[in-house]
């Protein structure tokens, strides 16, 4: 037996061992023992170290206090519903604890609040060296998603001449006027809503060429980049392409009259590049649930995320079907987090298409409070690509629906461009824009108020179902009088 086929029996003996010993739940999760047993010793593995507490809580609360700004202190009092204004999930994690992890890993992703626990790369003696710390509950695998089906490819869209300008309207929507015609936008910007006041964040591949002309209006509160650790959302020296990113804030935000306009173009925006488009294993859920803290911590009411994934590329270890029942999937968890504390959570369903017998939706759109987004063509016929439910549990899934067919975008790589686009996620931020719009003229409503406006005003509200949940958004109706 080879000396590398030695060690990784005996540290897998190790950690059934130290796991086997537990009265409290399993300590090395199964996915992460599978993991290491397939896995040379040295081999670093990405893992979750989760806390067994936070020390006295009563006395550290004031310290989750401080990470939180006013404007989100001021949103959970307004929609956080039965939680406290400030819990037990806002306290960090102990600093005894995060310095002890530190020094025995390979490198520290991330910390997170809201789960008392860390992400981090170690290898299979670190590891074992983590199972024996007595602080540390349980350990886990990082789950990694892949697309269900890669998006149809973009178009280059030649002329805006396509569009109808229509002159009784207020603003020129170009050839976006369809897209946003179809969920009932202009009739909501003709009120005088158009996002102001209502801060979105977009969690997505970075944000590639800001500088072109429908993002020259662009207000954004701050940017982070959760694949690499630094401020810079654009494309540069580091991991990632941001065109996707850039494709998809347009779609919700951006603002060049006669060519395209955004149904939240007048929001204040939190950018977070969550996705490492150059690997193919794409999305990590520790970089989403950091985002979600970061996001909401800085007072976001909005998060539109469009990256719907399933399953995951050997070895790495994701989620399957069954698994997205509300509460499993770590960035449902995450996502469900930041709802309960006021933001309205607007997830693309995916672009795995129709499976007679199972969901083929990619988490966190299984969330109980999250809007899952599923998308139509310009006639309102669901596109073939488009992910359905119900979910694991029996929840209709996907919620509502949005054009996710030839929506129109910013070229990223020009100035004054502009592209076709298919895939739910295109149809994601139409629906957060209708999302932002609904808040912005009822500012106090709950995430389950903004959840059920925006499904009981949409077209299949009598028969939802597991194709196109309630059906096409009518953000006129959604809004209310």
């Amino acid at each position: 037996m080879k000396r590398s086929a030695i060690l990784s029996a005996v540290l897998l003996l190790l950690l059934t061992g130290l796991a086997s010993g537990q009265s409290d739940g399993e300590l090395v999760s199964a996915s992460l023992q599978k993991s290491l047993a397939s896995a040379s010793p040295d081999a670093a593995q990405v893992i979750w170290v989760y806390f067994r507490d936070k020390g006295d809580a009563e006395e550290r609360l004031a310290q989750g206090r401080d990470r939180l700004s006013s404007r989100a202190l001021g949103r959970r009092s307004r929609r956080g519903g039965v939680l406290p204004l400030v819990g037990f999930e806002d306290i960090p994690p102990l600093p005894d604890y995060v310095e002890a992890v530190r020094l025995r890993v390979e490198r520290v992703r991330h910390v997170s609040r809201w789960l008392n626990a860390m992400s981090v790369e170690a290898d299979g003696s670190q590891i074992a060296e983590l199972a024996g710390l007595p602080f540390v509950r349980r350990l886990d695998v990082v789950r990694r998603y892949r697309r269900g089906r890669m998006e149809p490819s973009v178009a280059t869209l030649r002329s805006s001449s396509l569009g109808e300008k229509l002159s009784h309207l207020a603003i020129d929507y170009g050839s976006s006027f369809g897209q946003l015609e179809q969920i009932n936008v202009p009739a909501v910007h003709d009120s005088g809503l158009h996002g102001e006041g209502v801060v979105i964040a977009v969690f997505d591949t970075g944000f590639k060429n800001l500088r072109h002309e429908a993002f020259s209006h662009l207000d954004i509160l701050a940017r982070w980049d959760f694949v690499n650790g630094d401020g810079s959302v654009a494309n540069g020296r580091d991991l990632g392409d941001g065109s996707h990113g850039s494709m998809v804030l347009s779609v919700l935000g951006g603002y060049a009259e006669g060519e395209l306009v955004g149904p939240a173009f007048a929001a204040t925006f939190l950018l977070a590049k969550t996705e490492d488009t150059e690997s193919e294993t794409p999305v990590e859920e520790d970089n989403w649930a950091a985002a979600a803290e970061w996001a909401e911590a800085l007072g976001a009411d909005v998060v539109s995320s469009s990256l719907g994934y399933l399953g995951f590329d050997l070895p790495f270890t994701g989620y399957s079907f069954q698994d997205m029942d509300g509460e499993t999937a770590v960035t449902t968890i995450a996502a469900q987090m930041a709802a309960e504390r006021g933001v309205v959570v607007l997830v693309s369903a995916g672009n795995a298409g129709f499976h007679p017998e199972q969901n083929t939706l990619g988490a966190p759109a299984d969330g109980k409070l999250v809007l899952s987004i599923g998308a139509v063509d310009s006639f309102g016929l669901r596109a073939d690509f488009s992910s359905v439910g119900r979910t694991a549990d029996g929840r209709i899934k996907p919620d509502v629906m949005a054009q996710g067919v030839l929506v129109k975008g910013v070229d990223p790589a020009t100035r004054d461009q502009y592209v076709l686009a298919n895939g739910t996620s295109f149809s994601c931020p139409l629906a957060a824009g209708v999302a932002a719009l609904v808040l912005q003229a009822n500012p106090d409503w709950s995430v389950a108020r903004v959840r059920s406006a925006m499904r009981l005003t949409a077209e299949r509200t009598v028969k939802p179902n597991r194709l196109m949940g309630w059906g096409i958004i009518n953000a006129l109706k959604a809004v209310g009088p």
